[in-house]
């Protein structure tokens, strides 16, 4: 780093920038595992790594998903009300979820949950030496730990996050339909419906999946480089998210421009 501090100084630019090199460096050596696949010696280990997310996550983060559709729900049935038209929020809760809350909600509890807990495990390892052991013991500790994390999220995570989905739906029905009662169920259904495309939902998901690869990327990042001791887990845990943060909501602004900007694909006009 002291060329690169010679020439940028130490300021929290340069600063910045480096960490971003090394974030992206430290990215493509855990999908160049993936693409070579190497990552499938450990085959065993990305079965576990799955079943660890979906026990620990899913339930969580569906139930987020789920209470911040009761809340597009309710808000869509109280604007469209103070406009004489109730029901559109169908319209409201249509484009509500699934283009912005959801894949936001998903990002967050992804940020938040399955994030920080990457980078406390591996952060633990690394202060005890776990990670160097395994290097002794001739494994590649980044395939091991980092790769196999990667690859088994992006096995689990399109399930569960098309769940969550359908848990938003869910919820946005029954606050407009049942909670406020304002439109029939018959009324919504056919505006809301009107207002989906399956273009829709694969843009969401590939919203909420590049999320979700940031977020692991960087957790097992912070996590796999922690040093420092414990006071060194809990900084690289803090850190993680505050970055996690920003890039879901960088991501999140890039993909609703190209998908929607141009084009909001909405079925009005000619």
């Amino acid at each position: 780093m002291s060329s690169f501090s010679a020439r940028f100084g130490a300021s929290p630019f340069g600063d910045a920038l480096y960490n971003t090199g090394e974030i992206v460096n430290f990215a493509a050596r855990v999908i160049k595992s993936i693409v070579t696949l190497r990552v499938f010696r450990f085959s065993a280990e990305i079965v576990r790594q799955a079943g660890i997310v979906i026990v620990s996550s899913g339930l969580v983060i569906t139930s987020m998903i789920f209470v911040v559709g009761l809340q597009c729900g309710i808000e869509g049935g109280y604007q469209t009300s103070a406009v004489g038209a109730p029901a559109y929020a169908a319209l409201f809760t249509a484009w509500c979820d699934l283009r912005e809350l959801v894949p936001y909600v998903f990002g967050w509890m992804m940020a938040a949950k399955v994030g920080t807990g990457i980078v406390a495990e591996l952060g633990a390892m690394r202060i005890s030496e776990e990670i160097d052991a395994l290097e002794v013991m001739g494994v590649d500790s980044l395939t091991f730990l980092c790769s196999t994390k990667l690859l088994a999220s992006l096995i689990v995570l399109p399930f569960l996050y098309v769940t969550g989905v359908a848990a938003g739906f869910f919820a946005s029905y029954i606050a407009v339909v049942e909670q406020l009662g304002q439109v029939s169920s018959g009324g919504y259904l056919q505006l809301f419906w009107q207002f989906q495309n399956p273009p829709d939902l694969l843009f969401s998901l590939i919203k909420a999946m590049t999320m979700a690869i940031a977020i692991i990327l960087v957790g097992c990042y912070y996590g796999y480089n922690t040093s420092g001791g414990p006071v060194g887990v809990g900084t690289a845990t803090a850190k993680s998210m505050a970055v996690n943060l920003v890039l879901v909501h960088l991501i999140g602004m890039i993909y609703t421009q190209v998908f929607w900007g141009n084009n909001p694909r909405a079925p009005i006009g000619g």
